[in-house]
């Protein structure tokens, strides 16, 4: 028998201290970078955005995928590889942890679509208004 998967995750983390260093212009390559690389191994990076001082990310796991592990990766790398472009003042670094939250397939575009409009969304909600959003919510 085949092994299958249907597990979908919406993945949240920060900056290092909120600190908002992801400049627009300069994000856009750090998420191009962050799927390409999720691809090279072997992860499904469906769609990644955020603004100067977080990221969403969507990701389909394989059954042989944690959170965890897809976090590391995509976390680590996209640090390293922030670093090695010396376009950042200060040392860069992510946050220590991270938010995952499961998403069904009813639900699948309406994450793609607020991952998209992170911009818009944050004209009008701060960081922590989100947090406390999810936290009601997800009942975290």
């Amino acid at each position: 028998m085949k092994s299958y998967s249907s597990l979908w995750v919406h993945l949240i983390w920060t900056t290092k201290d909120r600190v908002p260093l992801l400049h627009k212009n300069f994000r856009v390559s750090v998420f191009r970078y962050m799927k390409q690389r999720a691809q090279k191994k072997d992860m499904i990076v469906d769609m990644i955005n955020g603004i100067e001082d977080h990221v969403h990310c969507l990701v389909r796991l394989k059954t042989t995928q944690s959170v965890a592990r897809i976090v590391k990766q995509l976390k680590g790398s996209s640090s390293r590889w922030i670093s090695s472009k010396n376009v950042i003042k200060i040392p860069f670094s992510w946050q220590a942890g991270y938010g995952a939250i499961s998403v069904s397939p009813s639900g699948i575009d309406t994450v793609r679509q607020y991952i998209i409009h992170q911009e818009k969304h944050h004209s009008t909600w701060k960081l922590e208004q989100e947090i406390d959003q999810f936290e009601r919510y997800y009942n975290i």
